[in-house]
């Protein structure tokens, strides 16, 4: 017995009926960042971004990839413009991308496996590879824990809190990938900061916003993000402002040699708020962040576009992309 409870058990690849992941020819993420041998071909299930992140590897590395993804565009949750551009680098780069299209079939050889896949139109393809990963996303691991004798709310596999892994149940909290999406690492780590401060009575604490917490994708090119897309900030009857900035206007990116990328914003257009910030490019995952602490620090438009970014750096796009959304900006 205790007074306070925190449940912090994590999850696991989720599994599709008959296509469960063996270890050996049909891998989850836990296979394949230790593979005993490397693959000369993949076909990845799921195009998340687990999925992805495996995808653009093994590319790397020499395997002919295949990604198939059920829902129209590569990684779901980014905004549409950055997954369209990151596929067509992607595929650039020589990775097969099947959108709209999902496997329903596995035949497993002695060392390949080949997937039956129905695409958009209904057609059944068939594709061997000499392995498969299996990226169609993680549940929490909520089993055996007497969670139903004490009326703990789930949903859709993992337990339910509120912005201080609180749940239903006084005394019982949750942190991490058991209390559910965005399942990542510096979300979990903030939680339990969060939870344990909550209850120990600490002056001022916050409760997680989840649409403040980046979001990386570790691919070529990286991809970055956090808050609104533009489609979800439309869909919330929002009138916005959205600016954009190419890599191909930056000096630094240029002479890095990495001039293939942008960044977006998107504004509240009465109030000024940022709404939302996504990128796709070389090193964006160490660019987010400057526009997760605007967000969190409620900066405006005209603050932003008053703050001095040095030169010549890449984080200067980050300013940039703002003034765009303004029809102001600089260096287009």
């Amino acid at each position: 017995t205790a007074k306070h409870i925190i449940l912090a058990t994590g999850a696991r690849p989720r599994a599709l009926p008959g296509i469960e992941p063996d270890g050996k020819l049909i891998w989850t993420y836990f296979e394949a960042m230790v593979p005993k041998e490397m693959p000369k071909s993949l076909l990845v299930m799921g195009s998340g971004a687990i999925g992805i992140e495996f995808a653009s590897f093994y590319r790397t590395m020499g395997a002919d990839v295949t990604v198939v993804e059920l829902l129209p565009q590569v990684m779901p949750v980014e905004d549409a413009e950055v997954s369209k551009f990151a596929q067509k680098q992607f595929e650039k780069q020589g990775m097969k991308i099947i959108l709209e299209a999902k496997v329903t079939k596995v035949e497993k050889g002695a060392n390949s496996v080949t997937a039956h896949v129905e695409m958009k139109d209904g057609k059944v393809e068939k594709i061997t590879a000499d392995r498969m990963i299996s990226a169609v996303g993680v549940q929490g691991n909520i089993e055996n824990l007497g969670l139903e004798t004490l009326g703990v709310k789930t949903d859709r596999g993992c337990v339910v809190v509120d912005g201080y892994g609180k749940t239903n149940v006084p005394g019982v909290y949750a942190i991490g990938d058991v209390a559910g999406p965005p399942m990542l690492a510096h979300k979990a780590e903030h939680e339990g900061v969060v939870c344990i401060e909550k209850i120990a009575n600490f002056p001022g604490v916050h409760a997680i916003d989840k649409l403040k917490i980046p979001g990386c994708t570790y691919c070529s090119p990286q991809v970055a993000s956090v808050g609104l897309t533009e489609a979800k900030a439309k869909a919330e009857g929002r009138d916005i402002r959205v600016g954009r900035f190419p890599f191909s206007a930056n000096g630094k990116a240029i002479a890095l040699g990495e001039d293939q990328g942008f960044v977006k914003t998107i504004f509240d257009k009465k109030t000024g708020q940022l709404l939302g910030a996504h990128m796709v490019g070389a090193e964006v995952t160490e660019l987010i962040q400057g526009f997760v602490v605007a967000m969190n620090l409620e900066t405006t438009e005209e603050e932003l576009m008053h703050t001095i970014f040095p030169h010549p750096t890449l984080s200067e796009m980050m300013k940039e992309s703002v003034l765009d959304a303004y029809g102001r900006a600089l260096n287009a």
